[in-house]
């Protein structure tokens, strides 16, 4: 096993590595900027090493640096920028580092969504209808009046949804193209585009993928995450509610198909839009790192992912067998945000109270400092149940008996989700978080 890692990240994602690291007797190395410096994940780690600014935790050279200070061993990125940085990635393994993380290769690839999606549509992965590497609103303009509307345009690079904007005709797709050429310029240094058909109320489903020592990849079921807000994920759910045995299969196999298309190696998320009529699915990315809401399949499949991570990497034994799926999970983002607007609102926390008997990713208590710097996300509520119904009774509970007084949370809001009519039901779309807005 790995003997020291460095989590180059912070607050939630960091506490939650280290915890499996500790367990397995590794040392663990944390990073924090001036405003971190009481956060758990900090106290938790067995080495400290304080950046200069909040801004060096997108740094390589900073990480690198606190690597070397440190003797550490292995470098885990978490999720983020760094995360899906095949530089990072290339050069941490030049500073004799283990990355816990796909290869550079792979994540360059599957980076780059135009490259992506022809490599897909190459191995027999479902793609929809559309349009890449698109540099202009003439060249889009030309491509939309093939493919026809509604169109969704995204920035090639990147990910988070930034960029991303739905066109039904031709001037909300000159407004959406230029939004996505800036964004995606700004952001990630790539200006291109891409368009593809726009399947209005779909769900956002997909498969988590670890790629194996022996080249095979492993699929350890769904995920839906089409409660979304600015195509930001809220709600999270394992396994979907919209997916029978038969659709799961199909939904595996060619994540499988596409984790093993490009050598993949360690933890990976397939992601897929599911057209809930025709149950007919099309590829859309592939995250080459932990996803945030990884902890709703730890719990389903009985798992647990980071120590998958670290075995691979390291090279150590990895299990044959992995338990039978069991029970339902959901997740729910606790943010601090005004629930209503969903705007960010740092500031000190002053009570902090968890539900008992549930599971929580957090990364702040009472006490702690919520930084303007960094993203609001405080904690994920996970729960599982024994099945959909009492996973959600307990979701519910679970939001009722948390407690976060200081900042403004999105807790009420979780609520309004949980009691949805649509969302209880099972039936939803990613455009559920709209409509229950305009319910309001």
């Amino acid at each position: 096993m790995i003997p020291s890692l460095l989590v180059a990240n912070r607050g939630e994602i960091a506490r939650r590595i280290i915890r499996t690291a500790r367990r397995l007797g590794v040392r663990t190395i944390a990073v924090h900027s001036e405003v971190d410096t009481g956060l758990p994940y900090v106290a938790e780690a067995d080495v400290a090493v304080a950046l200069d600014s909040p801004r060096d935790f997108l740094s390589a050279d900073a990480m690198l640096s606190a690597a070397r200070l440190t003797g550490a061993s292995a470098v885990h990125p978490g999720y983020g920028f760094l995360s899906e940085n095949p530089e990072f990635a290339r050069r941490c393994a030049e500073a004799g580092l283990t990355w816990v993380g796909p290869s550079p290769e792979a994540m360059e690839l599957l980076a780059d969504k135009a490259a992506a999606r022809a490599h897909m549509a190459a191995a027999g992965v479902p793609v929809l209808p559309g349009s890449s590497g698109l540099t202009s609103v003439p060249e889009s303009a030309s491509a939309a009046s093939e493919l026809g509307f509604p169109l969704m345009v995204k920035a090639v690079s990147g990910g988070g949804g930034i960029g991303m904007g739905v066109a039904d005709d031709a001037e909300s797709l000159e407004r959406a193209v230029r939004t996505a050429l800036s964004r995606g310029g700004s952001a990630f240094g790539d200006a291109r585009i891409l368009l593809e058909r726009y399947v209005p109320r779909a769900r956002h489903v997909e498969v988590q993928v670890v790629g194996m020592p022996d080249g095979s990849a492993r699929a350890f079921g769904e995920r839906d995450c089409s409660v979304q807000r600015r195509h930001q994920k809220v709600v999270e759910e394992c396994p979907s509610p919209a997916v029978d045995d038969a659709l799961r299969a199909r939904l595996c196999a060619a994540a499988v198909r596409a984790a093993e298309s490009v050598g993949y190696r360690n933890a990976g998320t397939v992601e897929f839009l599911l057209d809930p009529d025709t149950r007919e699915f099309h590829f859309l990315e592939v995250n080459t790192r932990l996803q945030v809401e990884h902890p709703i399949t730890e719990e389903v499949h009985g798992i647990d992912l980071v120590e998958l991570q670290l075995r691979i990497a390291s090279g150590a034994d990895v299990p044959a067998e992995f338990p039978a799926p069991d029970g339902h999970a959901i997740e729910l983002r606790l943010y601090a945000e005004d629930p209503a607007r969903f705007l960010p609102r740092p500031g000190r926390i002053t009570e902090w109270v968890e539900p008992a008997g549930v599971r929580v990713d957090a990364g702040y208590g009472a006490g702690t400092e919520v930084s303007p710097h960094f993203d609001p996300l405080l904690a994920k509520i996970v729960v599982r149940g024994r099945d959909r119904a009492d996973a959600l009774a307990r979701a519910r509970l679970a939001v009722k008996e948390f407690t976060v007084q200081g900042p403004k949370c999105n807790l009420p809001f979780l609520a309004e989700v949980l009691d949805f009519p649509e969302f209880a039901s099972g039936d939803y779309d990613t455009g559920v978080v709209g409509r229950i807005i305009a319910a309001r």
